[in-house]
């Protein structure tokens, strides 16, 4: 995760996107994505032991933002991630 003194304006304004930027470079920065040559996709999915937890955390907060953003209730508590 990282952590930004000064407010930095990034180019993908879509909701989620910190989340996203996090996820993508803690994946591409694992053994197994530089060493072994796998996709970040199949890394996740074959649970492989080189990709470290914080990884899976922030694969399931991404997931818990895209889900706030098809809740109702988001229009009262606002979008998580932004």
């Amino acid at each position: 995760m990282k952590y930004y003194e000064e407010a930095q304006v990034s180019d993908d304004k879509r909701p989620c996107a910190g989340i996203r930027e996090d996820l993508k470079a803690c994946l591409l920065a694992t053994e197994c994505v530089r060493v072994h040559r796998k996709t970040p996709r199949e890394c996740l999915l074959t649970n492989d032991p080189s990709v470290p937890q914080e990884c899976f955390a922030l694969r399931t907060t991404f997931f818990e933002c895209k889900r706030s953003l098809l809740d109702t209730r988001q229009r009262f508590r606002g979008r998580k991630g932004y």
